[in-house]
Parts: C-alpha cells; structure tokens; sequence
C-alpha cells in the first residue's frame, strides 16, 4: 500500500511540475499523468508493488511487452516512452534517483503519419445536413465552419472566448499549445457566418454565471467540452453518409491541405497552425502527390519542351 501511495505523489508531483514548470497544455498532460498511472498499475500487479525509484531497464521492457499483448498501438507505445523519459529526467532532477533507467528505451520505429482530410465537397455535404431551423444546429454550422476555416485546434475552438473576436480588423486571437498566442485572419465568408452566429443566435441562449465571454455554450449555457463535440461531428457524418473516420482536427488538416493545394506558402500555413517547427507542417506535402505530380509537370523546363515538341 505504501509503493501505491508512493507512486500516487511521485505522479501527482510531476503533474504539477508539468503543468506550472513546463507549461505543457491541458491534454498533453493528461496523457502524460495516463501512461503513468499504467506503469504504477503494472508495478502493483507484475512487479510486487516496485516503487518508481526502483524501477529497472528490465521491468520497462517487461511493461512494454504486457502492452504489446494488449493491442496498443505503435504511436501509443511511442508516446508512452516519452511520458516515461520525461518522468524519470523529473525524478532525477529532483535527485530521487542517481540512475535513469529510461536512458536505453526506445519507442517504436513510426512510419510517415498522414492525416485524414476531407475533400471540399465533403465538407459542404457535412454541412448541408446541419439543421439550421434551431439555434444549437446554427451553433453547430458555425462551430464547424471556424474549425475549417480557421485551423483550430477543438480545445482552441471551444476556449474561444468574444473578447478574442476583432470584428473590424477581422482576426482572432487563438491561445495555442504551451500558451502560445497567433491571430488567424477572418476570411470574409466565416467572419459573416461568426458575426451572424454572435448577433442573431447566441443571444437567444442561456449564459451561465461566469460564461458571458464564451463564444460556444451548450444547452445549459456553460462551455462545451471536446467531447460534447467529438459527438456531434461523428454524428453529422453519419448522417451525411461519410463514412472514414472523421474528428474536430480532421477539418484542421482539411484547412491545411486546401490551403496548400490552391497555392498558399507553407511557411504560412505553419503561422495560420500555430506550429512551432515547420517539419510538423510539412506532413501536408505528402497529402496529395497528383498535386505534386501536376506541379512538375506544368512547371518544370523539361516537361514544358516536350509538352512543345
């Protein structure tokens, strides 16, 4: 009972270090505090109840392999090692151990990740099957439309607040990971279907103490928590007839891509994503490889003498 408890602060302890020495975001560090309450549940079960200062190399592995039978994925197992890393660096930091078991472990090879999207049409059929009759179903086109047509993140979506909204210079101001401020440009369409949503819709639902500010409430007027809508976007491509596996982000990735394909700069489109290191935007250039085939092929001298010849 005692290594349980032991492992209950060491984990608590690091949170908090995360959170107010790191700054990590809300999400990060829930993943983060997850992965280590399993190797704490494993040490209980498999382990004799191994306190984290006496975890080894060995017992790592051993936690490895027990995931593996569990059917975790790759890219689970990958963050799982760096949850890990991070806490014994944390752990010898703060000199509760000499040694860091962590040094040798590493996570699984990872292929190219390229993320799902949706084709404008797609989009526009998502949308279609909004029911706009009702002030939820003009929150929800609205919802959708700032997520395609600004980029966001679904916790920035849900953070907006309508003190970030500036109307006359047609921007917002989006609150990123580890604090990070941008302001994404309105365009001209989404900045009428926002100012549509503030003036005509919000006013007609019910605002919790505390909430005034919030651009996005649900029907009991408090803010709408990510899985209020990962619900609803599952439930409008299903009624729409889409039938890959579609999230909030998907239509970030969505904005990224059209973005790219009609001829923005990646430079800035990693601005308009609030990315810190534009590798992260490049994954986008892998999206669409007829683009990039057309590309040189309307555009390189070679290909352009032989279209003559």
């Amino acid at each position: 009972m005692n290594e349980k408890k032991n492992w209950d602060t060491q984990i608590k302890n690091f949170a908090e270090y995360l959170k107010f020495e790191k700054n990590f975001s809300s999400n990060t560090l829930d993943a983060y505090i997850r992965d280590l309450k399993k190797l704490a549940d494993f040490a209980q079960e498999f382990l004799q109840g191994t306190p984290p200062e006496a975890i080894s190399y060995d017992h790592l592995l051993d936690f490895i392999q027990h995931q593996s039978k569990q059917g975790i994925s790759e890219r689970t197992q990958a963050r799982w090692v760096s949850s890990t890393k991070a806490f014994y660096k944390y752990l010898i930091e703060e000199e509760m151990i000499t040694e860091n078991p962590t040094s040798l472990l590493e996570g699984p090879k990872l292929g190219l990740y390229l993320p799902d999207t949706l084709s404008f049409e797609d989009v526009e059929k998502l949308i279609s099957v909004i029911d706009q009759t009702t002030t939820i179903g003009q929150r929800n086109f609205c919802m959708i439309e700032i997520l395609y047509g600004c980029g966001l993140r679904v916790s920035e979506l849900i953070d907006l607040k309508l003190s970030d909204i500036n109307f006359k210079e047609s921007y917002i101001r989006v609150e990123g990971k580890g604090k990070k401020i941008r302001l994404v440009p309105l365009a001209t369409y989404t900045q009428n279907v926002l100012h549509n949503y503030i003036t005509h819709v919000r006013n007609l639902m019910k605002i919790a103490p505390k909430c005034s500010d919030v651009v996005f409430l649900n029907s009991r007027g408090k803010p709408l928590s990510r899985v209020m809508v990962f619900i609803m976007i599952k439930e409008l491509a299903e009624k729409a007839g889409i039938y890959k596996s579609i999230s909030p982000h998907t239509f970030r990735h969505s904005f990224a891509t059209h973005l790219l394909q009609n001829g923005a700069d990646l430079r800035f489109i990693q601005e308009l994503l609030g990315h810190s290191s534009i590798t992260t935007t490049q994954v986008y250039t892998h999206l669409d490889t007829d683009h990039l085939r057309s590309a040189i092929i309307d555009f390189h001298p070679r290909s352009r003498k032989y279209a003559k010849q």
